[in-house]
């Protein structure tokens, strides 16, 4: 335990199975964030929905960096931003105001991701948006949805206009600030970022050279694209997450406790 960070007790059996399943995959989430540096120190937020009921979630420690992260300290909050469980930690309003409106709103939105990454904001602040310039990009481009900047996520009638600007889409920029992943698992969430800011950063890379330099994809396989991906990131984040999880038991352990 670092200097200065309050000591967590494990939820371990302590909690359904169901919810401790929840945890582990979220706090793995935020883990493979810090990994990939695409962490704002204790700025952003992912959260996760309690099977059940409820309508419970799961959200970050405010003031807990994201590789410090473990599946005991995070908070499980209701939709209206209460702690339902007693902790040392508090939540962020700003990360509730975005989540709670994309977890009421759809059944689907199991996992949330919204990051702040150096190249995720360049794009968000583009004129132009995300363009069709990669293979990563024409991935993710039938799935992208665009929210304009109101501010910092405080106003809670935001959450209405968030949710209709992201509709059905499992991804969103929001514009001069960041990006968002909405998935049915912790796979999807993670799968669906993962493409999206590896666009982003490819296109801030390409942009380099000048944009009259830059050879946007045909529209035919623009077209292509979006007929071999029709079926989302859910089966081939489902491949990719055991990989991903070995590589935090060897570079970031100990998120599952």
């Amino acid at each position: 335990m670092a200097d200065g960070a309050m000591p967590i007790t494990s939820l371990k059996g302590k909690v359904s199975e169901a919810e401790w399943q929840a945890r582990v995959d979220l706090a793995a989430l935020y883990r493979l964030v810090a990994l990939h540096g695409w962490d704002d120190m204790i700025f952003t937020h992912i959260s996760a929905r309690i099977p059940g009921p409820e309508h419970h979630f799961l959200i970050n420690p405010y003031g807990m960096f994201f590789g410090e992260i473990t599946a005991s300290s995070l908070v499980k909050v209701d939709l209206e931003g209460n702690v339902i469980d007693k902790t040392p930690y508090y939540i962020n309003p700003a990360g509730f105001t975005i989540h709670s409106a994309v977890h009421a709103a759809r059944d689907d939105a199991h996992y949330v991701m919204h990051l702040h990454s150096d190249q995720g904001v360049a794009v968000s602040a583009h004129k132009e948006g995300l363009l069709p310039l990669t293979q990563h990009a024409l991935i993710v481009l039938p799935q992208l949805a665009y929210h304009d900047y109101e501010g910092i996520a405080l106003n809670l009638e935001e959450r209405e206009r968030i949710v209709a600007d992201l509709g059905q889409k499992k991804l969103m920029m929001l514009r001069n600030h960041g990006t968002l992943s909405v998935g049915a698992s912790a796979a999807e969430c993670w799968l669906g970022m993962f493409f999206l800011e590896r666009a982003c950063a490819q296109q801030v890379m390409a942009l380099s050279i000048g944009r009259e330099n830059v050879l946007l994809a045909p529209d035919a396989a623009q077209d292509e694209v979006r007929k071999q991906t029709g079926m989302g990131m859910g089966m081939i984040g489902g491949l990719a997450w055991p990989g991903c999880l070995r590589k935090l038991d060897r570079e970031s352990p100990g998120y599952a406790d």
